[in-house]
């Protein structure tokens, strides 16, 4: 087996088994997440709760799988609206160029122009703390990548042969996009929305951490790191878990974004 299939493999287990945890939370946690029991509260790992409980007793794995599902719906609500958004606009800037193609990507430069977290805190600012909220703005922050990465392949295949015949025998522009062009950005697409997946999930987790993101009794876990870092001392294992959650979900992502990006793009596949 080839390298590269192994690390595929390798990412795609430890994705689908945090995605399978996120889905099946209710038969995967052993206990309810907000239930408290102040008498085991800030416990380290033992026979009854595997990673140990909070300051309130919560049973730390419970909270982390329930976490798990917060980040990954959040997340995915957030790169898919930028990857429709973003991929509408920069498609539509490739093919009808001219007055659009300025209006339109100028925009997504004002945008790309701010810092991430503090694009997403302002548009929190306004818009109030949540998950909602935050997935609208880490959709937002996000939008201007998928449009300025769709745009540039977009503007070769555009001015292809078969696009040309396409549009010669009177096709209609919503088809040759959909027919033509977008089949010939799949690669791509999937590649960076893996990539942005595991980026909006560090977003979350930050977001969550400052009391912007997923807010209480949903469990978070980013919430769960800031919440324990006032225990460190006493009982470090709500922290410690809620990091080590947070990496090997990033984690996972990028690896597998990384993986389809070398096997999916032709410049790299001689290189394993």
């Amino acid at each position: 087996m080839r390298p590269a299939s192994k690390l595929f493999w390798f990412a795609s287990s430890l994705v689908v088994l945090q995605l399978a945890a996120a889905l099946f939370a209710p038969l995967v946690a052993p206990y309810d997440p907000l239930s408290q029991d102040v008498i085991q509260r800030l416990k380290g790992p033992n026979a009854l709760h595997w990673l140990g409980t909070d300051q309130f007793g919560r049973d730390t794995l419970s909270r982390i799988v329930y976490g798990i599902r917060a980040s990954l719906a959040v997340s995915a609500t957030a790169v898919g609206g930028a990857l429709l958004l973003g991929g509408a606009i920069g498609l539509a800037a490739a093919y009808y160029r001219g007055l659009v193609e300025r209006v339109l990507m100028r925009s997504m430069d004002v945008l790309f122009a701010f810092p991430v977290i503090l694009l997403a805190i302002g548009i929190i600012a306004v818009l109030g703390p949540g998950a909602v909220t935050t997935a609208i703005a880490i959709g937002v922050v996000y939008t201007p990548i998928f449009a300025r990465l769709l745009r540039g392949p977009a503007l070769s295949i555009v001015e292809s042969d078969y696009v040309l015949a396409a549009r010669s025998v009177g096709a209609s522009d919503l088809r040759i996009i959909a027919l033509h062009v977008l089949p010939n950005l799949a690669s791509v697409v999937l590649v960076q929305t893996s990539l942005l997946l595991s980026a909006a999930i560090l977003v979350e987790a930050s977001l969550s951490f400052l009391g912007l993101g997923t807010q209480p009794p949903v469990p978070s876990l980013g919430m769960m790191l800031a919440e324990g870092r006032n225990f460190l001392l006493l009982s470090p294992w709500t922290s410690v878990f809620a990091g080590a959650s947070i990496l090997l979900l990033s984690f996972g992502l990028n690896l597998l974004g990384d993986v389809l990006r070398d096997t999916l793009d032709p410049r790299l596949r001689g290189s394993h």
